[in-house]
């Protein structure tokens, strides 16, 4: 019988009394991204409210815990479903608590185990567990001896390629003489995918693990090969890239001796054409050279060059004096705009003024235009109109949305990928430093972290400063000056005053029913016909049909929607030529339902007789004037005011306004003075949906209160607009045009408005004042005479 000796005697012993007093139910803690094998010595990061409970009452007992995997690493939570049956008992040999709350724990794989059943769930998981007995190895014969050697050498070749191997892994792996050990502890060095991990841990047979782990292995030497032989591939292409370059130095200069050129020179020479061509300013000039100059002396290949080459394609493609001859003719650019446009007098004057004074003056520096006014009333339109009444090239960028200053600015050169700003890209495309260049929806720039575009367009948009613009990618001054720029915009109040101020504002404010008509038959019917593939010969609108599409299947100051309808229109005549019908199709009141469906826009139900406590005021909104009714009504209550319809502070002081002059002048419509006591008002503004401001509404809330006190009905065809006093007077607001231009849409007849606002009828078309009567007040007296 073989001596044991004394030491080796204690250990075992100890260990087999360990395993006998394990506890079968233990606190279970789920891990991520490891499997924990047996004798592995592991610290973990405890983050988890349930891990850091199981971890604490394992200290607390007797040390012990379980560890499982949790299959999938990215759930915060795992349930008993999310973690694998089988994990291993380990003891935590030391804690750690760290200020943010975690725990850190050193722990070693005591056992293998299987979880029979979850004993709590709640606070932290407490599962019964059976421990899983390793398989005993009856002898170690000369397979086994072979496959441990197998993976001895496997796992030393891979930790070489990995840089790992000492003198000390070495001497370990050779000591470990147990199939068992030698499989567990290869396999918990390895970077093994979590289920490979697992399936090892659950072979309970030595022998079978020991094998599974040498077919691993063998994949992993011959990826780590495939990795080494990749990285040495590099190395070597490196090496050919700098004798490449040095040959190629050789053959420039063998070249040069011989009076022969190469690419490289040919490209050189190409770029100091190109320079001398572009007739730059000096200070660009002395940049181009000095950037051509660092061109020759890089590697044609390296990453510094291809840079470079394309800031000297920029710098050579600008149009630093190419600029198109403005051939001013006064009468034919009346006439252009006429063709394109109908109405729009003052903005046609604006630009022959300017046409006019450039003739006279060629030097004059461009102007800064805003065309502002609703959608679809041709402000981008009349850019391209203006461009080609001048003869000159046309740019169109929008603005909407915009939130990084670098598009107006440019990206500086250090980024990758950079490039100018949107100006200096549109100046680019058209080839000339004097285009008219638009930029559309100006109210409609944004700002953030990335910079202010609207900000970076003051520079741009300063005649006094724009003749030196400075683009963050070509840090060189550009001249502008000569640029004619055009913005648009629905509306100014979004627009920076310090913006504005650099602007000249011309207002559009939309088209009236018989403006609508002049266009839709010289303008819009014409080029739907053409886009749907008729004839003229084929559809014939009559007056009536035409007005009815304006009125009642139309609402806007523009022509989108008016267009929209008259394609729609032309497209099922298309389709009934197509099937075989034959023409000509006339359209007609009659039958204009059969083609466009039912009425879209009716007149207000309301309307259709004077009513008590209802009353029209006029609003001036993004899409033009519309109408806009003010309801008021009396009930039971304290003599309190209640107000409705999402008004805005202003429209809500204007209704407390209104309620105090009513209460303060109840004497003079012939109501007592307790005529509140028992009794609210109700003023509600529909729709109710739609967000309202603005101190237009005055005196039309003062008028439908009024009429609901003294039971007088407010005439339905009088709109109103104007803002109240607590003494009754009438104050100016602004938009009456559009405003006249709504009511008249919505067949009013009569508009009362503030006296001070009379200087505006002048820009009122004469067929809007022959259809409806202006009425001038200065006091809420004069404006209940007309309305109640």
């Amino acid at each position: 019988m073989a001596e044991v000796d004394k030491d080796d005697l204690v250990s075992i012993l100890e260990e087999n009394e360990k395993e006998a007093t394990l506890p079968k139910t233990l606190p279970l803690m789920a891990v991520r991204d490891v499997v924990i094998f047996n004798d592995m010595l592991l610290p973990l990061f405890v983050g988890r409210e349930k891990s850091v409970r199981a971890v604490e009452e394992a200290i607390e007992k007797d040390g012990y815990l379980l560890l499982a995997t949790q299959k999938d690493p990215g759930i915060e939570n795992p349930g008993p479903e999310d973690i694998f049956q089988v994990g291993t008992v380990s003891r935590v040999l030391r804690i750690l608590k760290l200020p943010d709350g975690r725990v850190k724990a050193l722990v070693q794989g005591v056992a293998k185990a299987r979880i029979i059943k979850y004993v709590a769930k709640r606070s932290l998981y407490r599962v019964r567990i059976e421990i899983i007995e390793e398989e005993p190895v009856e002898e170690i014969n000369l397979e086994i001896e072979a496959l441990m050697r197998n993976v001895r050498e496997h796992a030393e070749k891979i930790l070489a390629f990995r840089g790992e191997l000492t003198g000390d892994v070495d001497t370990v792996l050779e000591s470990i003489e147990e199939p068992g050990r030698l499989a567990d502890l290869v396999t918990s060095n390895l970077r093994l995918k979590i289920d490979e991990s697992q399936s090892l841990l659950e072979i309970s047979n030595p022998v079978e693990r020991l094998k599974k782990i040498n077919d691993l292995l063998s994949r992993e030497v011959e990826l780590s090969s495939m990795q080494a032989k990749i990285q040495s591939d590099v190395r070597d292409e490196i090496s050919k890239n700098q004798r490449d370059f040095f040959l190629r130095e050789q053959m420039r200069v063998i070249h040069k001796e011989l009076g022969e050129s190469d690419d490289r020179a040919q490209e050189i020479a190409e770029y100091k054409k190109k320079i001398k061509k572009a007739k730059m300013s000096k200070e660009a000039e002395k940049e181009a050279k000095k950037q051509l100059k660092r061109l020759e002396q890089m590697h044609p290949d390296s990453g510094e060059s291809s840079v470079v080459r394309t800031y000297l394609d920029w710098l050579v493609e600008m149009p630093w004096s190419k600029a198109t001859k403005d051939i001013i003719d006064i009468k034919n650019a009346q006439k252009v705009l006429d063709q394109d446009h109908f109405g729009l007098n003052k903005v046609k004057d604006r630009i022959l003024e300017y046409l006019s004074v450039r003739k006279l003056n060629p030097k004059m520096k461009g102007p800064i235009l805003c065309f502002v006014g609703p959608p679809g009333v041709g402000k981008t339109s009349l850019g391209q109109a203006i461009a080609r009444a001048m003869k000159r090239k046309f740019i169109r960028i929008s603005l909407g949305g915009i939130r990084d200053e670098a598009e107006i600015r440019g990206h500086r050169r250090t980024y990758i990928g950079a490039l100018p700003g949107r100006i200096l890209q549109g100046l680019k495309q058209s080839g000339t430093n004097n285009p008219v260049f638009m930029m559309d929806e100006i109210d409609k720039l944004g700002s953030d972290f990335r910079g202010d575009p609207s900000s970076a367009l003051l520079e741009a948009l300063d005649p006094e400063q724009n003749s030196a613009f400075s683009d963050h990618y070509l840090s060189l001054p550009f001249d502008l000056s000569k640029v004619m720029f055009i913005l648009t915009a629905n509306v100014t109040d979004t627009v920076p005053s310090a913006l504005l101020d650099r602007m000249e504002v011309i207002t559009l404010s939309g088209y009236t029913q018989e403006e609508k008509k002049s266009i839709a038959r010289r303008h819009l019917i014409p080029r739907q016909i053409k886009e749907n593939g008729l004839k003229p010969r084929n559809i014939q609108i009559t007056p009536g049909a035409l007005q009815q599409i304006i009125a009642e299947y139309t609402s806007e100051a523009g022509l989108r929607n008016l267009e929209r309808e008259l394609g729609s229109l032309c497209r099922k005549l298309a389709r009934k030529l197509a099937e075989g019908e034959k023409g000509p199709f006339k359209i007609t009141r009659n039958n204009l339902q059969k083609y466009l469906g039912v009425s879209k826009y009716i007149p207000e139900m309301d309307q259709e007789n004077s009513q008590i406590g209802l009353s029209a005021g006029l609003a001036w909104t993004q899409a033009g004037g519309e109408v806009l009714y003010v309801e008021a009504t009396l009930i039971g209550g304290k003599g309190e005011l209640i107000v409705t319809g999402q008004l805005g502070d202003v429209m809500q002081e204007s209704a407390r306004a209104a309620f105090s002059y009513a209460r303060a002048n109840l004497s003079s419509f012939g109501l007592k003075e307790n005529v509140f006591e028992n009794m609210d008002v109700h003023i509600h503004v529909p729709a109710g949906a739609i967000p309202k401001d603005g101190p237009s509404a005055g005196i039309a809330m003062a008028a439908a209160l009024i009429s609901a006190l003294t039971k007088k009905p407010v005439d339905k065809n009088v709109a109103m607009t104007g803002e109240i006093t607590l003494r009754g007077r009438v104050l100016p607001v602004g938009g009456l045009k559009e405003k006249a231009l709504g009511a008249l849409r919505a067949g009013i007849h009569t508009i009362v408005f503030p006296e001070k606002n009379k200087r505006d009828l002048v820009d009122i078309p004469k067929y809007v004042k022959r259809k409806i009567k202006f009425v001038p007040v200065k006091n809420m007296d004069k404006v209940l005479t007309i309305a109640l």
